[in-house]
Protein backbone atom coordinates (compact mmCIF):
# COMPACT_ATOMS: atom_id res chain seq x y z
CA UNK A 1 0.00 0.00 0.00
CA UNK A 2 1.39 2.88 -0.91
CA UNK A 3 1.50 6.31 1.48
CA UNK A 4 2.21 9.86 0.87
CA UNK A 5 3.01 12.05 3.73
CA UNK A 6 2.59 15.77 3.52
CA UNK A 7 5.37 17.66 5.30
CA UNK A 8 8.83 16.38 6.80
CA UNK A 9 9.08 18.58 10.14
CA UNK A 10 9.58 17.39 13.80
CA UNK A 11 5.86 15.44 13.87
CA UNK A 12 5.82 14.45 9.82
CA UNK A 13 8.97 12.78 10.21
CA UNK A 14 8.11 10.74 12.98
CA UNK A 15 5.07 9.43 11.24
CA UNK A 16 7.18 8.57 8.10
CA UNK A 17 9.35 6.65 9.89
CA UNK A 18 6.99 4.69 12.09
CA UNK A 19 5.32 3.88 9.03
CA UNK A 20 8.22 2.73 7.04
CA UNK A 21 8.51 0.31 9.93
CA UNK A 22 5.75 -1.61 8.77
CA UNK A 23 6.23 -3.76 5.54
CA UNK A 24 2.75 -3.18 3.98
CA UNK A 25 3.69 0.36 3.24
CA UNK A 26 5.66 1.86 0.91
CA UNK A 27 6.23 5.64 1.74
CA UNK A 28 7.19 8.62 0.43
CA UNK A 29 7.25 12.07 2.21
CA UNK A 30 7.20 15.16 0.57
CA UNK A 31 8.28 19.06 1.93
CA UNK A 32 8.59 22.45 0.46
CA UNK A 33 11.95 22.47 1.63
CA UNK A 34 14.70 20.45 1.23
CA UNK A 35 16.57 20.56 4.13
CA UNK A 36 13.85 19.12 6.12
CA UNK A 37 13.79 15.86 3.45
CA UNK A 38 17.33 15.25 4.14
CA UNK A 39 16.81 14.71 7.77
CA UNK A 40 15.15 11.48 6.56
CA UNK A 41 17.92 8.48 6.74
CA UNK A 42 15.22 5.19 6.77
CA UNK A 43 16.34 3.41 3.12
CA UNK A 44 12.84 2.63 2.66
CA UNK A 45 11.37 5.95 2.29
CA UNK A 46 11.11 8.26 -0.70
CA UNK A 47 11.58 12.00 -0.70
CA UNK A 48 10.56 15.12 -3.08
CA UNK A 49 10.13 18.28 -3.02
CA UNK A 50 6.12 19.59 -2.62
CA UNK A 51 4.87 22.83 -2.27
CA UNK A 52 0.97 21.78 -1.05
CA UNK A 53 -0.33 25.38 -1.41
CA UNK A 54 0.09 24.76 -5.23
CA UNK A 55 -3.21 22.27 -6.25
CA UNK A 56 -2.15 21.57 -9.24
CA UNK A 57 1.16 20.15 -7.88
CA UNK A 58 -0.60 18.20 -5.12
CA UNK A 59 -3.53 16.76 -6.87
CA UNK A 60 -0.78 14.96 -9.69
CA UNK A 61 1.30 14.12 -6.73
CA UNK A 62 -1.28 12.47 -4.40
CA UNK A 63 -3.02 10.54 -7.98
CA UNK A 64 -0.95 7.13 -7.11
CA UNK A 65 -0.98 7.12 -3.37
CA UNK A 66 -3.74 4.81 -1.73
CA UNK A 67 -3.44 6.82 1.69
CA UNK A 68 -2.64 10.03 2.68
CA UNK A 69 -1.38 11.16 5.66
CA UNK A 70 -1.42 15.45 6.21
CA UNK A 71 0.93 17.13 8.86
CA UNK A 72 0.61 20.60 6.46
CA UNK A 73 0.73 24.27 8.31
CA UNK A 74 -3.04 25.03 10.05
CA UNK A 75 -2.71 27.67 7.54
CA UNK A 76 -3.26 25.02 4.58
CA UNK A 77 -4.77 22.63 6.35
CA UNK A 78 -8.40 23.20 5.08
CA UNK A 79 -7.60 23.75 1.51
CA UNK A 80 -5.06 20.56 1.59
CA UNK A 81 -7.92 18.47 2.86
CA UNK A 82 -10.91 19.64 0.85
CA UNK A 83 -8.14 18.86 -2.44
CA UNK A 84 -7.21 15.78 -1.39
CA UNK A 85 -11.15 14.49 -0.60
CA UNK A 86 -11.79 16.02 -3.81
CA UNK A 87 -10.06 13.72 -5.26
CA UNK A 88 -11.53 10.56 -3.73
CA UNK A 89 -8.55 10.36 -1.35
CA UNK A 90 -8.72 8.41 2.18
CA UNK A 91 -6.44 10.83 4.52
CA UNK A 92 -5.74 10.88 8.28
CA UNK A 93 -4.97 14.98 8.87
CA UNK A 94 -3.19 16.51 11.96
CA UNK A 95 -3.54 20.05 10.45
CA UNK A 96 -5.10 22.31 12.87
CA UNK A 97 -7.16 24.75 10.95
CA UNK A 98 -9.00 27.46 12.44
CA UNK A 99 -11.79 26.78 9.02
CA UNK A 100 -14.97 24.00 9.96
CA UNK A 101 -14.10 20.42 9.18
CA UNK A 102 -18.29 19.46 8.83
CA UNK A 103 -18.35 21.48 5.34
CA UNK A 104 -16.03 18.98 3.68
CA UNK A 105 -18.15 16.30 4.78
CA UNK A 106 -20.55 16.73 1.40
CA UNK A 107 -17.30 16.78 -0.39
CA UNK A 108 -16.38 13.81 0.68
CA UNK A 109 -19.36 11.98 0.29
CA UNK A 110 -19.57 13.35 -3.44
CA UNK A 111 -16.29 11.43 -4.14
CA UNK A 112 -16.40 8.58 -2.05
CA UNK A 113 -13.11 9.87 0.01
CA UNK A 114 -12.91 9.48 3.70
CA UNK A 115 -10.85 11.70 6.03
CA UNK A 116 -10.21 11.76 9.91
CA UNK A 117 -9.54 15.01 11.13
CA UNK A 118 -7.73 16.70 13.81
CA UNK A 119 -6.29 12.87 14.71
CA UNK A 120 -3.09 14.14 17.30
CA UNK A 121 -3.35 13.74 20.90
CA UNK A 122 -5.36 16.76 21.33
CA UNK A 123 -7.77 17.71 19.53
CA UNK A 124 -7.68 13.97 18.57
CA UNK A 125 -7.14 11.28 21.13
CA UNK A 126 -8.79 13.45 23.95
CA UNK A 127 -11.56 13.52 21.41
CA UNK A 128 -11.82 9.86 21.37
CA UNK A 129 -11.84 9.50 25.18
CA UNK A 130 -13.87 11.73 25.95
CA UNK A 131 -16.57 9.47 23.28
CA UNK A 132 -15.10 6.72 24.69
CA UNK A 133 -15.85 7.29 28.30
CA UNK A 134 -18.80 8.94 27.35
CA UNK A 135 -20.57 5.62 25.86
CA UNK A 136 -19.10 3.43 29.09
CA UNK A 137 -21.23 5.61 31.01
CA UNK A 138 -25.02 5.05 31.21
CA UNK A 139 -25.07 9.18 30.99
CA UNK A 140 -22.50 11.32 30.97
CA UNK A 141 -22.74 14.99 32.04
CA UNK A 142 -19.13 16.50 31.84
CA UNK A 143 -15.82 16.34 30.09
CA UNK A 144 -12.71 18.47 31.16
CA UNK A 145 -9.82 18.17 29.28
CA UNK A 146 -6.29 19.36 30.65
CA UNK A 147 -3.40 18.75 27.47
CA UNK A 148 0.31 20.70 27.51
CA UNK A 149 3.63 19.45 25.86
CA UNK A 150 6.29 21.64 27.40
CA UNK A 151 10.13 21.41 27.51
CA UNK A 152 12.06 19.51 30.29
CA UNK A 153 14.43 21.89 31.14
CA UNK A 154 12.42 25.36 32.08
CA UNK A 155 14.67 27.90 29.77
CA UNK A 156 14.36 32.26 30.38
CA UNK A 157 12.05 34.26 29.52
CA UNK A 158 9.21 31.57 27.68
CA UNK A 159 10.14 28.60 29.53
CA UNK A 160 8.25 27.01 26.71
CA UNK A 161 9.13 25.27 22.79
CA UNK A 162 6.92 23.59 20.40
CA UNK A 163 7.26 21.75 17.55
CA UNK A 164 4.30 23.15 15.90
CA UNK A 165 5.20 26.62 14.14
CA UNK A 166 5.01 30.22 16.71
CA UNK A 167 2.03 30.91 13.76
CA UNK A 168 -0.23 27.84 15.05
CA UNK A 169 0.64 28.27 18.91
CA UNK A 170 -0.17 31.60 18.53
CA UNK A 171 -3.43 30.91 16.77
CA UNK A 172 -4.31 29.00 19.92
CA UNK A 173 -3.55 32.39 22.33
CA UNK A 174 -5.78 34.67 20.29
CA UNK A 175 -9.10 32.80 18.90
CA UNK A 176 -11.96 32.89 21.37
CA UNK A 177 -12.12 29.21 23.45
CA UNK A 178 -15.95 28.05 23.08
CA UNK A 179 -17.17 25.60 25.75
CA UNK A 180 -20.03 24.29 26.84
CA UNK A 181 -21.53 25.42 30.24
CA UNK A 182 -25.20 24.18 31.19
CA UNK A 183 -26.02 23.06 27.85
CA UNK A 184 -25.14 26.23 26.69
CA UNK A 185 -22.33 27.54 24.10
CA UNK A 186 -20.19 29.73 25.79
CA UNK A 187 -17.35 31.58 24.33
CA UNK A 188 -14.32 33.50 25.93
CA UNK A 189 -10.83 35.27 25.27
CA UNK A 190 -7.71 32.14 25.64
CA UNK A 191 -6.43 32.32 28.38
CA UNK A 192 -8.89 32.82 30.72
CA UNK A 193 -10.24 31.53 34.12
CA UNK A 194 -6.59 29.82 34.97
CA UNK A 195 -6.01 27.34 37.51
CA UNK A 196 -3.36 25.72 38.96
CA UNK A 197 -3.24 21.63 39.06
CA UNK A 198 -0.38 19.23 40.07
CA UNK A 199 0.79 16.32 38.08
CA UNK A 200 3.61 13.96 38.70
CA UNK A 201 6.78 14.02 37.36
CA UNK A 202 6.22 17.84 36.44
CA UNK A 203 4.85 19.44 39.78
CA UNK A 204 2.27 22.59 39.49
CA UNK A 205 1.16 23.67 35.90
CA UNK A 206 -1.35 26.42 35.00
CA UNK A 207 -4.24 26.28 32.84
CA UNK A 208 -6.67 28.71 30.79
CA UNK A 209 -9.06 28.39 28.59
CA UNK A 210 -8.33 27.40 24.95
CA UNK A 211 -10.55 26.86 21.72
CA UNK A 212 -9.57 22.57 22.15
CA UNK A 213 -13.48 21.05 22.18
CA UNK A 214 -13.10 21.69 18.56
CA UNK A 215 -16.07 18.96 16.91
CA UNK A 216 -16.89 18.04 20.57
CA UNK A 217 -18.91 20.55 20.79
CA UNK A 218 -21.28 19.52 18.09
CA UNK A 219 -20.91 15.85 18.42
CA UNK A 220 -21.03 14.92 22.20
CA UNK A 221 -24.53 16.13 23.86
CA UNK A 222 -22.69 16.89 27.60
CA UNK A 223 -23.98 19.51 29.49
CA UNK A 224 -20.48 21.16 30.22
CA UNK A 225 -17.37 20.34 28.61
CA UNK A 226 -14.41 22.21 28.50
CA UNK A 227 -10.50 21.94 26.86
CA UNK A 228 -7.68 23.90 28.62
CA UNK A 229 -4.28 24.16 27.99
CA UNK A 230 -1.13 23.60 30.37
CA UNK A 231 2.00 25.44 30.59
CA UNK A 232 4.26 26.28 33.66
CA UNK A 233 2.86 28.77 35.91
CA UNK A 234 3.89 32.59 34.22
CA UNK A 235 3.22 31.30 30.93
CA UNK A 236 -0.37 33.14 30.98
CA UNK A 237 0.87 36.86 31.69
CA UNK A 238 3.66 36.88 29.45
CA UNK A 239 1.24 35.82 26.56
CA UNK A 240 -0.98 38.77 27.78
CA UNK A 241 1.34 41.26 27.70
CA UNK A 242 2.09 40.38 23.98
CA UNK A 243 -1.46 40.43 23.70
CA UNK A 244 -2.44 43.61 25.20
CA UNK A 245 0.43 45.54 23.91
CA UNK A 246 -0.46 44.69 20.21
CA UNK A 247 2.08 42.49 18.99
CA UNK A 248 -0.74 39.38 18.14
CA UNK A 249 -2.48 41.68 15.93
CA UNK A 250 -3.75 40.55 12.64
CA UNK A 251 -4.19 43.91 10.90
CA UNK A 252 -1.41 45.36 9.30
CA UNK A 253 0.59 48.52 10.60
CA UNK A 254 3.12 50.91 8.57
CA UNK A 255 6.84 50.82 9.65
CA UNK A 256 8.93 53.05 7.73
CA UNK A 257 6.55 53.09 4.62
CA UNK A 258 6.19 49.34 4.94
CA UNK A 259 3.31 47.48 5.70
CA UNK A 260 3.45 45.09 8.27
CA UNK A 261 1.49 42.51 10.42
CA UNK A 262 2.10 43.02 13.91
CA UNK A 263 1.54 39.32 14.30
CA UNK A 264 3.73 38.00 11.79
CA UNK A 265 7.02 39.97 13.12
CA UNK A 266 6.05 38.05 16.90
CA UNK A 267 6.12 34.57 15.12
CA UNK A 268 9.54 35.44 13.00
CA UNK A 269 10.93 36.52 16.35
CA UNK A 270 9.84 33.90 18.28
CA UNK A 271 10.73 31.05 16.08
CA UNK A 272 14.06 30.40 16.98
CA UNK A 273 12.86 30.73 20.95
CA UNK A 274 10.07 28.82 20.58
CA UNK A 275 11.74 26.02 18.26
CA UNK A 276 12.06 22.69 19.45
CA UNK A 277 15.57 21.88 18.15
CA UNK A 278 16.60 18.36 18.05
CA UNK A 279 18.04 16.46 20.57
CA UNK A 280 15.77 18.91 23.50
CA UNK A 281 13.74 17.28 25.54
CA UNK A 282 10.32 17.47 25.93
CA UNK A 283 7.28 16.03 28.32
CA UNK A 284 3.70 15.62 27.02
CA UNK A 285 1.04 15.74 29.95
CA UNK A 286 -2.78 15.15 29.30
CA UNK A 287 -5.62 14.70 31.87
CA UNK A 288 -8.87 14.11 30.43
CA UNK A 289 -12.00 13.63 33.23
CA UNK A 290 -15.61 12.56 32.09
CA UNK A 291 -18.05 12.00 34.62
CA UNK A 292 -21.65 10.83 34.58
CA UNK A 293 -24.27 8.22 36.09
CA UNK A 294 -23.89 4.14 35.63
CA UNK A 295 -25.81 2.01 37.31
CA UNK A 296 -27.63 4.60 38.95
CA UNK A 297 -24.38 5.75 40.88
CA UNK A 298 -22.24 8.66 40.18
CA UNK A 299 -18.79 7.82 38.54
CA UNK A 300 -15.93 9.88 36.86
CA UNK A 301 -13.41 8.13 34.08
CA UNK A 302 -10.23 9.57 34.13
CA UNK A 303 -7.69 9.41 32.02
CA UNK A 304 -3.82 9.88 32.46
CA UNK A 305 -1.20 10.43 30.02
CA UNK A 306 2.29 11.10 30.48
CA UNK A 307 5.33 10.94 27.62
CA UNK A 308 8.65 12.04 27.60
CA UNK A 309 11.44 12.77 24.94
CA UNK A 310 12.64 9.08 23.94
CA UNK A 311 16.56 9.37 23.59
CA UNK A 312 16.94 6.29 21.82
CA UNK A 313 14.97 7.49 18.25
CA UNK A 314 15.39 11.23 18.83
CA UNK A 315 11.61 11.70 18.85
CA UNK A 316 10.19 14.31 21.05
CA UNK A 317 7.24 13.23 22.93
CA UNK A 318 4.95 16.03 21.19
CA UNK A 319 5.67 14.30 18.23
CA UNK A 320 5.46 10.61 19.67
CA UNK A 321 1.61 11.25 21.04
CA UNK A 322 0.67 12.93 18.32
CA UNK A 323 2.01 11.32 15.53
CA UNK A 324 1.81 7.69 16.69
CA UNK A 325 -1.52 8.71 17.39
CA UNK A 326 -2.83 9.57 13.13
CA UNK A 327 -0.49 6.15 12.12
CA UNK A 328 -2.24 4.14 14.58
CA UNK A 329 -5.57 5.36 12.59
CA UNK A 330 -4.30 4.82 9.31
CA UNK A 331 -3.27 1.50 10.15
CA UNK A 332 -6.44 0.97 11.14
CA UNK A 333 -7.70 1.94 8.22
CA UNK A 334 -5.47 0.36 6.07
CA UNK A 335 -7.07 -3.23 7.87
CA UNK A 336 -10.39 -1.87 6.95
CA UNK A 337 -11.78 -1.54 10.67
CA UNK A 338 -12.82 1.84 9.63
CA UNK A 339 -14.51 2.60 6.32
CA UNK A 340 -16.63 5.10 6.44
CA UNK A 341 -17.03 7.62 4.10
CA UNK A 342 -17.37 11.34 4.92
CA UNK A 343 -15.21 13.91 6.71
CA UNK A 344 -14.81 12.72 10.09
CA UNK A 345 -14.12 14.05 13.66
CA UNK A 346 -11.64 11.67 16.02
CA UNK A 347 -14.70 10.65 18.74
CA UNK A 348 -16.36 9.17 15.46
CA UNK A 349 -13.62 6.71 15.95
CA UNK A 350 -15.25 5.44 19.43
CA UNK A 351 -18.10 4.40 18.15
CA UNK A 352 -16.41 1.24 17.48
CA UNK A 353 -15.12 0.07 21.04
CA UNK A 354 -12.46 -2.25 18.90
CA UNK A 355 -10.79 0.87 17.15
CA UNK A 356 -10.63 2.72 20.60
CA UNK A 357 -8.43 -0.52 21.61
CA UNK A 358 -6.57 -0.50 18.57
CA UNK A 359 -5.09 2.60 18.97
CA UNK A 360 -4.08 2.44 22.52
CA UNK A 361 -2.28 -0.64 21.83
CA UNK A 362 -0.73 1.06 19.24
CA UNK A 363 0.15 3.83 21.50
CA UNK A 364 0.97 1.47 24.71
CA UNK A 365 3.50 -0.66 22.09
CA UNK A 366 5.87 2.79 21.10
CA UNK A 367 5.90 3.67 25.03
CA UNK A 368 3.06 6.16 25.05
CA UNK A 369 0.78 5.19 27.92
CA UNK A 370 -2.58 5.87 28.89
CA UNK A 371 -4.07 4.96 31.86
CA UNK A 372 -7.59 4.53 33.43
CA UNK A 373 -9.47 5.19 36.25
CA UNK A 374 -12.88 4.46 37.18
CA UNK A 375 -14.70 5.51 40.62
CA UNK A 376 -17.59 6.16 42.23
CA UNK A 377 -18.04 9.54 43.65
Amino acid sequence: MKILVLGCGLVGRPMALDLANDKQFKVTVVDRLSENLKKIKHKGIQTARLDASNKIELVNTARDFDMILSAVPGSLGFQTLKTLLECGKRVIDIAFFPEELFELNEVALQNNALSVSDIGVAPGLSNILVAHAARKLDKASSAKIYVGGLPKIRTWPWEYKAVFSPADVLEEYTRPARYVENGRLVVKPALTEPEYLDFPNVGTLEAFNSDGLRSLIKTMDLPDMIEKTLRYPGHIDKIRVLKESGFLEPKEIEIGGKAIKPLDLTSKLLFKQWKLNEGEEDLTVMKVIVEGVRNEKPTQITYDLYDEYHAETGIHSMARTTGYTATMTMRMLAEGMFDETGAHPPEKLAEKPECVDYILKGLKERGVKVKEIEEEL
